[in-house]
């Protein structure tokens, strides 16, 4: 393959949405570190010696890998983050939160094997894809996807079915599948979704709190209304960064899946619109560097990677609006959490590595 330059634009947005994370982060995480650890920034450098530090030192080796390795290696490393997703069910290995089994406990910090799985699954599928001979290629998507979608039922971590599904989804339709395979795929899930949601109470209570969030204001539907309310508050301009009030305690889980929130305090309408914009920036990007490869393993990769961020980014902004149920899955790149940083930063030096190809 003929050696191009990087895809600059790409680059640049990846840089200022690492920006924008880490400035959320030192703002909405201030409260929460003093609060638990009596360190203004705790959070803040855990996130960097955790997150963004091992992201670019691997998003560097990515970036420099030969794609034709990655390929080879796909099986491999989608089985070993398999096994990674499975030890998450030993004893004295797991660690839980809010009810739910997905962590991983190494002592000095946690890993959530998932955020791999979703990076992993992307490698094989599109090996998978890649296969000229259509029945194989069926059978295979439809056999590596009941897999990983049987773990995560297990895991109760239903957001990160739902977004690798959608991916797996969009890479199948790109790989000129036919189409009546496609409307199979989608209406199993469908059926398999509600199936979840009518035999799952916590599922259904979760689903009602959707539909009508005031049923239960101190309840079910805390969450939801303290996050429009967070949002609302903001305003067009937002009350300034570091200024907003909500990160005192009002709403759950603030630097983490609700940190969107409270930068939509800060920042406001036209703020959030900016980083919603270059959400978008990044996906058509992304989109430009699948177009321009003219191997369809990279491109099917490409395209994975563009969908699982902007998938995940539009689900977890949704679920703060009201428009998606709340779900347990991190905005990209500005959340706390270093195991997705560091998935996404891999993910990044693939695509700046594609880029040149």
């Amino acid at each position: 393959m003929k050696k191009q330059k990087v895809d600059v634009f790409l680059l640049i947005t990846i840089i200022s949405l690492l920006v924008v994370g880490f400035l959320a982060l030192a703002t909405a995480s201030i409260p929460l570190s003093l609060k638990l650890t009596g360190n203004a920034t705790h959070y803040l450098f855990h996130q960097i010696l955790f997150g963004l530090l091992p992201g670019l030192i691997l998003g560097f080796i990515a970036f420099k890998v030969s794609l034709n390795k990655v390929k080879k290696l796909s099986f491999i490393v989608f089985v070993f983050s398999i096994i990674l997703m499975l030890l998450v069910f030993v004893p004295g290995l797991s660690k839980t939160e809010f009810g739910a089994t997905r962590w991983l406990n190494l002592g000095f910090t946690s890993v959530q094997p998932s955020e791999f799985l979703k990076l992993s699954a992307i490698f094989y599928l599109a090996t998978i894809l890649d296969d000229e001979k259509n029945r194989k290629k069926f059978f295979a998507f439809i056999t590596v996807l009941a897999l990983i979608c049987s773990i995560l039922i297990f895991q109760k971590d239903t957001g990160t079915l739902f977004v690798i599904f959608a991916t797996a989804l969009a890479m199948f339709f790109c790989s000129k599948t036919p189409i009546k395979q496609t409307l199979l795929t989608v209406c199993g899930a469908a059926a398999g979704f509600i199936t979840l949601i009518i035999l799952s109470p916590y599922r259904m209570q979760r689903m009602f709190s959707f539909l009508n969030p005031n049923t239960d204001v101190l309840g079910s539907g805390y969450h939801i209304n303290q996050s429009l309310i967070t949002i609302g508050s903001g305003g067009l301009l937002g009350s300034g960064l570091g200024l907003g009030m909500q990160k005192f305690g009002f709403v759950p889980q603030s630097i983490s899946d609700s940190i969107f929130t409270i930068l939509a305090e800060e920042i406001g309408f036209i703020g959030v619109s900016l980083l919603i914009i270059l959400f978008l920036v990044f996906f058509f990007r992304v989109m430009v560097v699948a177009k321009r490869s003219s191997n369809q393993y990279l491109k099917l990769m490409a395209i994975g990677i563009g969908c699982w961020i902007i998938v995940q980014t539009f689900v977890n902004i949704g679920a703060m609006t009201g428009v998606f149920p709340l779900t347990g899955i991190p905005l990209p790149f500005i959340s706390y959490g270093g195991t997705h940083l560091i998935a996404e930063l891999i993910a990044c030096g693939l695509l700046l590595n594609i880029s040149r190809k």
